[in-house]
C-alpha cells in the first residue's frame, strides 16, 4: 500500500523511530543464542556482559527490599534519596569528584543516561562530536534527540584515541557537544590522563558541553588509570555530564540501574523528562544499587584479574592469526581487531570484502559470533567480548583463529 492517499500520510511508524538501526551487539547476541538453543555450538562473543553473577550481598539486599511494602509504591522519579547518596559518595571515593545529591539523576541503566543526557542537551541540529570507533548506541540516541553525530576516527595506527588536532579540524559553528569514553567500548582503549586533560581544556576554551561515559571506570589493566575529566579541568564541570551505572562493574547488566550526574539546572530538566517516560527506577533495583556502591570491592577485584587473565590470552592467540592486527586494551572486555588484512582473501570458497560479510563467514563456517566494525564506525575491524568463561573463549578464539588461516 502506499504510504500517500488523500490526506494525511498513512507511514506506520514515524520516520524518526523507523531510522533507528536495531542495536548489532544485542542482535549478535540473540542470534548467537537462537542457535545455541538450536543444538548448535555457538560460542558467542557478541554482548558486552559479565558471565559471573551478581555478588551474594546485592542479590540479599534485593530479597530484602522485596519484603518492604516501601518498595511496593512509586518513588521519586530522580533516584531513592539513599541511592543518590550512595552515588555521590562513591564518585567522590573513586573519581575525586565532589557533587551534590541535587546533581544525580538515576536511571534506567546507561542507555537511558545516554538518551537522557542527548535529549536535554541538544536542540534540532546540534552536532556532537563522536570519536570512532564508538558504542552502537550513540549515534542513535543523538539522532533521536535531532542532533547530528559526526564521526571522528582514530583507527588502529592512533591506538584508538583521537587527539585535539582532529576533533578541532572536526569542529563547525553548529558543534555543541563532545562524547568522551575512556575506558572505550569498543576498543578497550584507555586515554591517558594527559590526554584527558588536553581534550578537556580544548572543550573548556571552546564552549563545549561533555558527555563522558565512565561505566568502565573499575575495568583497567597494566596501570592505566583513567581519571574523570572534570576532575582534571575543574572549569569544565558545569557544562559536563558524567554517565555511569552498576552493569559492568557488579555484573547487573539485568538490573537496570544507570545514572547521570551533571548541573543541577541539566539534572533538573532530565528527571523531568524521565517522570513521564519511566518514572522511577524499579525501588528493588535501586536498593540493590545502594548494597553494590556501599559493599567491599573484593568481588570487583577477582573479577578483574579473571578479565586480565582473558585479555592476554585473547591477545596473543589472535595475533597469530595471518592478516589481523590485535592492539592490547588497558580497559574494559573487549578487543578490537583490524582484520583489513583478510579482506578480500578466500575463505573456504568465499571471499569477504567487508567486516560484516567476515562475521557472517565466521559465524556460518565456524559457529562463532562476533561483532562486525560496521556497528562501531568503518569496516574493517571486528569486536569480541571477553567477558566469557575461559574454556569458550579458547575454544572460540582458536576456531576464529584456524578459520583465518586457511584465506588464501
Amino acid at each position: 500500500m502506499s504510504e500517500q492517499q488523500n490526506g494525511p500520510t498513512t507511514r506506520r511508524v514515524s520516520a524518526r523511530v523507523g531510522a533507528i538501526a536495531e542495536s548489532a551487539t544485542l542482535a549478535v547476541d540473540a542470534r548467537a543464542k537462537a542457535l545455541k538453543a538450536a543444538g548448535r555450538p555457538v560460542i558467542g562473543f557478541g554482548a558486552g556482559e559479565p558471565d559471573f553473577p551478581t555478588p551474594d550481598y546485592v542479590v540479599q539486599a534485593a530479597a530484602a527490599a522485596c519484603a518492604d511494602p516501601v518498595n511496593h509504591r512509586y518513588t521519586p522519579a530522580g533516584g531513592l534519596p539513599e541511592l543518590k547518596a550512595a552515588i555521590v559518595a562513591k564518585t567522590e571515593r573513586d573519581s575525586g569528584y565532589a557533587v551534590a545529591p541535587e546533581q544525580v539523576l538515576v536511571t534506567n541503566g546507561g542507555k537511558q543516561a545516554v538518551y537522557e543526557a542527548f535529549a536535554t542537551l541538544l536542540d534540532p541540529g546540534d552536532e556532537v562530536l563522536l570519536p570512532a570507533p564508538y558504542w552502537t548506541t550513540y549515534p542513535e540516541a543523538i539522532r533521536l534527540a535531532g542532533g547530528v553525530p559526526v564521526e571522528v576516527l582514530a583507527g588502529t595506527e592512533a591506538g584508538y584515541l583521537v587527539d585535539v588536532e582532529a576533533l578541532e579540524a572536526a569542529r563547525t559553528p553548529r558543534t555543541k557537544v563532545l562524547l568522551f569514553c575512556s575506558p572505550s567500548n569498543p576498543t578497550g582503549a584507555v586515554y591517558p590522563p594527559e590526554q584527558v586533560q588536553a581534550i578537556g581544556e580544548w572543550a573548556a576554551r571552546h564552549g563545549l558541553w561533555v558527555v563522558t561515559d565512565e561505566i568502565y571506570e573499575h575495568l583497567l589493566y597494566d596501570g592505566a588509570q583513567a581519571p574523570s575529566m572534570p576532575v582534571l579541568v575543574p572549569e569544565l564541570a558545569d557544562r559536563t555530564l558524567v554517565l555511569n551505572g552498576v552493569a559492568k562493574t557488579y555484573a547487573m547488566t539485568g538490573w537496570r540501574v544507570g545514572w547521570l550526574i551533571g548541573p543541577r539546572d541539566v539534572v533538573r530538566a532530565a528527571t523531568n523528562l524521565q517522570s513521564h517516560l519511566t518514572s522511577n527506577v524499579a525501588n528493588v533495583s535501586q536498593r540493590a544499587a545502594v548494597a553494590a556502591l556501599e559493599g567491599p570491592l573484593d568481588a570487583v577485584a577477582a573479577m578483574r584479574e579473571a578479565f586480565d587473565r582473558r585479555r592476554r590470552t585473547i591477545v596473543s592467540m589472535l595475533s597469530e592469526a595471518p592478516g589481523v592486527v590485535c592492539p592490547t586494551p588497558q580497559g574494559a572486555f573487549y578487543v578490537y581487531p583490524d582484520v583489513r588484512g583478510v579482506l578480500g582473501r578466500t575463505i573456504r570458497g568465499r571471499t569477504p570484502t567487508t567486516s560484516a560479510e567476515l562475521a557472517e563467514v565466521v559465524l556460518e563456517e565456524v559457529e562463532v559470533a562476533v561483532v562486525p566494525g560496521e556497528a562501531f564506525g568503518p569496516s574493517g575491524w571486528l569486536r569480541l567480548s571477553y567477558a566469557l568463561g575461559d574454556e569458550d573463549l579458547a575454544e572460540g578464539v582458536g576456531r576464529l583463529v584456524g578459520l583465518l588461516r586457511e584465506a588464501t
